[in-house]
């Protein structure tokens, strides 16, 4: 019988233990969103429509790296949830935006406190220069690659 050939272990992979982190750090986060009834992709909306002007749903599309589809989806989601307004865009009246409610607003900084206090209970281990370090890899990767889309996932 011949031996079945040599294969690398899962835990010499970069990319393995990137996403253990990730996943660790990403379904943390999940479940802090998920005690005020939102999702990460609508965190993600809502944190871009945060302090804007009313925007159509295309131009929210692009500016995310995600389809109109989704966007369209996730507006409604949120729409549902009294987070967003659809509302028909004020110069030409066959154009949709989307925009926070008052509600969406008030929302926002009490996620975003909750994405800060997730990142602390990650990363905080870190000395400030391996966080800066750890922070710039990340970046300078994420350019090279070319990876604009914001990870809803």
């Amino acid at each position: 019988m011949v031996p079945p050939p040599s294969v690398s272990d899962l835990t010499v992979h970069i990319g393995f233990w990137l996403r253990m982190v990730s996943n660790h750090v990403s379904h943390a986060f999940a479940a802090k969103l998920a005690d005020k009834e939102v999702t990460v992709a609508e965190w993600c909306l809502m944190r871009s429509l945060y302090a804007t002007e009313p925007m159509p749903p295309s131009r929210v599309a692009d500016e995310m790296g995600m389809t109109r589809g989704a966007i369209t989806k996730l507006a409604d989601r949120l729409i549902a949830k009294s987070l967003v307004v659809r509302a028909a865009n004020a110069n030409d009246g066959r154009a949709q935006t989307l925009a926070l409610t008052k509600r969406g607003t008030d929302l926002v900084p009490v996620l975003a406190a909750l994405a800060d206090r997730n990142d602390a209970e990650f990363f905080d281990a870190l000395t400030a220069d391996e966080r800066r370090t750890l922070e710039r890899l990340l970046k300078s990767l994420a350019e090279r690659g070319h990876m604009t889309a914001i990870p809803v996932e």
